[in-house]
């Protein structure tokens, strides 16, 4: 696509985005299988419920622009995820505290690059008049960074914790 526009950018972000929201509905099951904390597993159930939602409200953005959102692949998500999944597949030999707190890493890798596009794409729609797509984004803005929040408080006050006495005892 050629990108002459502000407008055109904005589309395109978006895509970007639905393609890293698509490909993390794929994923977020696969690290709530492999987390053995029971406070993590329900952390990235939860979280795949609100990015179903949020991939709701991009759809609802396409269909007020009057465009696809296909046609874009997000290799920056693509990445991201990919560097769980090799975490996640040395499982075996990761202690299973460790595998959490690592995950819980990887999950906030995620949740600051959709807080960055999410952030971005918000700023576009506003300066472009998009005002009701602003406010869909601000609402999705508002819940990756509940969820990274959530993340943190799971991370300091158990998980992390958890893992640093496991190292210790070895």
């Amino acid at each position: 696509m050629k990108l002459e526009s502000l407008h055109d950018l904005y589309v395109e972000e978006l895509k970007d985005l639905y393609s890293a929201e698509t490909q993390l509905i794929k994923a977020l099951p696969k690290m709530a299988k492999a987390a053995s904390s029971e406070s993590l597993r329900e952390a990235f159930q939860e979280h795949l419920d609100v990015t179903k939602q949020q991939l709701e409200r991009l759809d609802q953005i396409f269909e007020g622009l009057g465009k696809s959102p296909k046609g874009k692949k997000c290799v920056a998500m693509e990445g991201l995820i990919e560097e769980g999944s090799e975490l996640i597949s040395q499982k075996k030999d990761i202690d299973p505290v460790v595998l959490d707190a690592g995950l819980i890493g990887a999950a906030q890798k995620v949740e600051h690059y959709e807080i960055a596009g999410y952030g971005t794409v918000r700023t576009y729609a506003k300066l472009l008049g998009e005002d009701e797509a602003a406010e869909l984004l601000q609402e999705t803005l508002n819940e990756e960074a509940e969820t990274d929040e959530k993340l943190t408080a799971l991370a300091e006050s158990e998980i992390n914790l958890e893992a640093a006495t496991e190292s210790d005892t070895e």
